[in-house]
């Protein structure tokens, strides 16, 4: 198993540039080659690569494993098939509240998962559609190759590098406590950035170096405990990014008591 160690800056070392995951699959290139694909394609795994080894990623807090889950040619039809089934909110489920506004949300977003359940961020509680067939297949895929089993998912769609989504963890308390949460990604290479709690804003009480990914087209990132309690994590804009991408993030939930 490879292992990609985030060392901790020396003192008095304050700049803070991201460091980038190498090696295959990290960094969106196929076949060990140096060229990346146009950003406009969708970059992804030759079907050799699917039985590839998981890449661990880890640092201060940062525990998370990454491989590529389907081959392209799986991938392709999993993403014409999300496009086509996958129906995203409307209307007042498309905006979320930051501090005491409410703004519109820049990409489209969905839940689906056990109808008992709900998710609640930023001010708005989300109910889940009825799990579909090919949501169903890309969670029994998850299962088998991590052991977990997940009851709910969160959709996103970035219809080209323009939508994006801020610093964030997923650390909402409908989660089972210690549970990782599996993030499968479609479509488009995005930059996606890990960025250390104590490290963010001017008053940063120390210097750890932002971990930048890059997720390839089929792959599947584990984000294991504790990440999300010392790390955010986003996907920045990115203006020559034209393809879109498809983010799903299958996540164990519990239902709370209803107040």
């Amino acid at each position: 198993m490879d292992k990609f160690l985030v060392k901790r800056p020396s003192p008095g070392k304050n700049k803070q540039e991201p460091l980038e995951m190498k090696g295959g699959e990290l960094d969106c290139m196929r076949d060990g080659g140096e060229k990346k694909r146009p950003r406009s394609e969708m970059p992804g795994a030759d079907e050799s690569l699917v039985h590839s080894p998981w890449k661990q990623i880890r640092a201060e807090g940062l525990n998370c494993d990454y491989k590529i889950l389907f081959g392209k040619t799986e991938a392709d039809k999993i993403f014409q098939e999300l496009e086509k089934e996958v129906e995203y909110f409307e209307g007042d489920l498309t905006k979320v509240q930051v501090f005491g506004k409410w703004h519109n949300i820049p990409r489209k977003q969905v839940t689906y998962g056990d109808p008992e359940l709900t998710y609640t961020y930023s001010g708005v509680t989300f109910p889940p559609k009825l799990w579909i067939p090919v949501l169903n297949r890309i969670r029994e895929h998850i299962t088998l190759a991590t052991g977990h089993t997940f009851n709910f998912v969160l959709i996103n769609r970035y219809k080209d590098g323009c939508d994006h989504i801020g610093e964030h963890r997923d650390d909402e308390r409908e989660l089972v406590p210690r549970s990782p949460i599996a993030s499968v990604s479609f479509g488009a290479c995005r930059d996606f950035f890990f960025r250390h709690g104590a490290s963010r804003g001017k008053n940063a009480s120390c210097h750890i170096e932002p971990v930048k990914l890059q997720l390839a087209h089929g792959s599947l990132l584990m984000m294991n405990y504790p990440t999300n309690v010392y790390w955010y994590h986003s996907l920045p804009t990115r203006k020559k990014v034209l393809a879109p991408r498809i983010n799903l993030t299958f996540r164990k939930v519990m239902a709370l008591p209803k107040k």
